[in-house]
């Protein structure tokens, strides 16, 4: 595998990452009653939702 390819795919595992993240702080959030990670877990939905926006902007303005 060549650098680029590598490269390429790492973007989607990071949002995918960051998405899995942001499930797990949010029900660790639920389950102990605490709204300070519960917090942290939709900060980080945030995050997600507007990577995921950004990723498919860029790939729908790469693509004519």
């Amino acid at each position: 595998m060549d650098r680029k390819s590598i490269l390429g795919r790492l973007d989607m595992t990071l949002i995918l990452f960051e998405l899995v993240l942001s499930v797990v702080f949010f029900v660790v959030g639920h389950l102990i009653g605490s709204g300070y990670i519960r917090g942290v877990g939709v900060g980080l939905i945030i995050a997600w939702v507007t990577s995921a926006l950004a990723y498919l902007y860029r790939k729908k303005k790469v693509k004519p």
